[in-house]
């Protein structure tokens, strides 16, 4: 996934890339980030090292596959102190027993744990809780929403809504990516709306904004939703973007243009992906942006939702050095550390006291509907939390593809997928 595959950056001088087996005390960071994103880290680790000298910590960037990069670690029993969690990737760790349960250190600080939930977002924090344990605390919120192009949607009279509690319909969408779409012949010289996320996870955002949880119950589900009427109707409505409305690139168009390609140069109107992409897409004298939501089908309720979506901070269980990791879990999840997330515009706090701070607002000046971040993880909806996700994703992708390619619709996935994937979450329980 885009937002959570930021791979391979090379990072400034001051980080320290490596493995765990180095033999000073340092306290090890485990996290994945690109270039800019990992400067945010190190300013936090600056600052926490202000407050705590006598703790050196040592970072250690993730490869292309995060979760068996820290699986072999850990096997060799050099498991990083603290690791960056991922919603759809902790809950198999967390069973290995691969990460401690936080609740054994905020039980000890009682006054801490409390204001901490007051001011976290309770969809957030709870994406984390697996199997009665807090096995991260969330860092980060992402979420995914559209930006749009002012100079486009100016020119076509049309405004888009602001807020998720004011979301427009499927057909409003449908009929201003009609708008927005342009054609010279059979060519597409401007898409009304482009896709920079995963495809098969944005059309279960739609399924999602039908009326239908994607799995029930969110955290370790037993069985998926696929087969819901209103979530296929959703499903299919993104589909149809591409296949039959050509509001859309089709997924084989964007492997030779991809979607943030497409948005920076003017050639789509909306692009949807989260806060990852903001750095990309803003301060060009050339590209004034904007956000709306995600629309919402005829079955869902009265807003729309996102996804959750969030990145957390963990400790491994056998770590030697649990207290300094603790103590630095709580400055990068507590109100200091998220004040300079908010303030740095590559991340979206996660604590309801920094999203409302001046430095959130002033690192997003490019932005008027700032209300699509800011009232993003209340809408947000979990995405499945299950040790079984890298079985159930194969399953997904391959039938889900198919209904983005027009080989099948999106009712068949009802079938043998929905079996399938009902299997592997029964097996598991």
């Amino acid at each position: 996934m885009r937002r959570r595959t930021l791979l391979g950056a090379a990072l400034a001088a001051p980080l320290a890339l490596g493995g765990c087996g180095a033999d000073d005390d340092a306290l090890t960071f485990f996290f994945q980030a690109r270039p800019e994103e990992a400067r945010v880290r190190l300013t936090l680790i600056e600052a926490f090292q202000r407050l705590h000298p006598e703790i050196k910590v040592r970072t250690i960037m993730s490869g292309p596959d995060p979760l068996q990069q820290m699986l072999t670690y850990c096997a060799g029993g050099k498991c990083p102190d603290v690791m960056m969690a991922w919603e759809l990737l902790y809950a198999g760790l967390a069973e290995r027993g691969v990460l401690l349960d936080l609740r054994t250190l905020l039980d000890r600080e009682p006054a801490y744990a409390a204001e901490l939930r007051r001011d976290s977002y309770p969809t957030l924090y709870d994406t984390f809780t697996y199997a009665g344990g807090q096995y991260a605390l969330p860092e980060q919120w992402s979420g995914v929403f559209l930006y749009y192009n002012r100079q486009l949607f100016a020119a076509a009279g049309i405004v888009p809504p602001a807020r998720w509690a004011e979301a427009w319909t499927f057909d409003e969408f449908l009929a201003a990516t009609g708008e927005l779409t342009r054609r010279t012949g059979e060519r597409t010289t401007q898409w009304g709306f482009a896709d920079a996320w995963v495809p098969y996870f944005s059309a279960a955002c739609f399924g999602m904004n039908n009326g239908a949880d994607w799995f029930t119950p969110a955290v370790d589900p037993t069985r998926t939703n696929l087969g819901d009427p209103r979530f296929a109707a959703g499903f299919q409505f993104y589909a149809d973007l591409a296949v039959r409305h050509r509001v859309a690139p089709k997924v084989a168009d964007q492997q030779s243009v991809s979607a943030p390609d497409l948005f920076r140069r003017g050639r789509a109107a909306m692009a949807m992906g989260g806060h990852w992409l903001y750095s990309e897409f803003a301060g060009h004298d050339d590209l004034a942006i904007d956000l709306t939501v995600l629309p919402r089908g005829p079955r869902g309720g009265p807003g729309a939702v996102t996804d959750v979506g969030c990145t957390g901070l963990s400790i491994a269980a056998d770590s030697p050095r649990i207290e300094q990791a603790w103590e630095f879990v709580k400055f990068a999840t507590g109100p200091v550390g998220q004040a300079i997330v908010a303030s740095s515009g590559l991340f979206v706090p996660v604590l309801q006291s920094a999203m409302a701070s001046p430095g959130f607002a002033a690192a997003h000046r490019a932005i008027g509907n700032l209300e699509v971040m800011t009232g993003g993880p209340a809408a947000s909806r979990p995405l499945p939390v299950t040790p079984a996700w890298g079985k159930v994703s194969a399953l997904l992708e391959r039938s889900g593809n198919r209904v983005l390619r027009g080989a099948a619709t999106a009712e068949s996935l009802g079938g043998s997928c929905a079996s399938d994937i009902d299997a592997v979450l029964s097996a598991h329980a």
